[in-house]
């Protein structure tokens, strides 16, 4: 004895996938700077050198002087003389007074008296060693900078983006199906066929 069969035969639906990918493109521009570099400010301040030559003292070493600087040198030298007359004379005064001392005071000083003392001989025009005085003050330099700071602008670019966006094309590939195939006695051969 025949029992009714079924047979079921089923297919999957399948779903075709078509991918576009995204694409972004970045350009950045480089930024915009200037810079602007004042120069620095320079001031200078000079205080030139002074060389000061006394050459008087040798002048009046030679004799070459003003008349009013011989006027008053020889009235120096008078002044001078006399003062060593007096004290000389002081002197052979206070010698006679003392005679009961011993000794031969007014032979001695006839003696000295009448012969005058050798002069000296010398040359009178070669000035004395560092007669000419000299005085230097160098110059001074005075040197002032002020610097300035550079100027700098910048200014940044903004990047420019280009964006394309990605996309997914869906489909169907395959569409799902059913058959089903019943045989029974009295239909025999019965197949049916069902798409969901």
């Amino acid at each position: 004895m025949r029992l009714p069969q079924i047979r079921l035969e089923s297919q999957q639906a399948l779903i075709s996938l078509q991918t576009h990918n995204a694409r972004q493109y970045i350009e950045q521009p480089k930024a915009t700077q200037e810079i602007h570099q004042p120069q620095a400010e320079m001031s200078i301040q000079t205080t030139p050198s002074k060389l000061t030559i006394d050459q008087s003292q040798a002048w009046h070493d030679i004799g070459l002087r003003s008349a009013k600087q011989l006027h008053a040198d020889a009235a120096q030298r008078g002044y001078q003389k006399v003062l060593e007359a007096i004290a000389r004379r002081t002197n052979e005064g206070m010698e006679q007074m003392k005679i009961e001392n011993g000794g031969q005071p007014l032979i001695t000083q006839a003696v000295q008296n009448a012969y005058r003392p050798q002069k000296q001989i010398n040359i009178g025009w070669i000035p004395s060693v560092f007669a000419v005085k000299t005085d230097y003050q160098p110059a001074k330099v005075d040197i002032r900078v002020q610097v300035n700071q550079p100027l700098i602008q910048n200014t940044p670019n903004k990047p420019r983006v280009t964006y394309v966006p990605g996309r997914v094309e869906t489909g169907i590939r395959q569409e799902n199906d059913l058959l089903i195939d019943f045989e029974d006695l009295f239909f025999r051969n019965f197949q049916f066929e069902m798409k969901i």
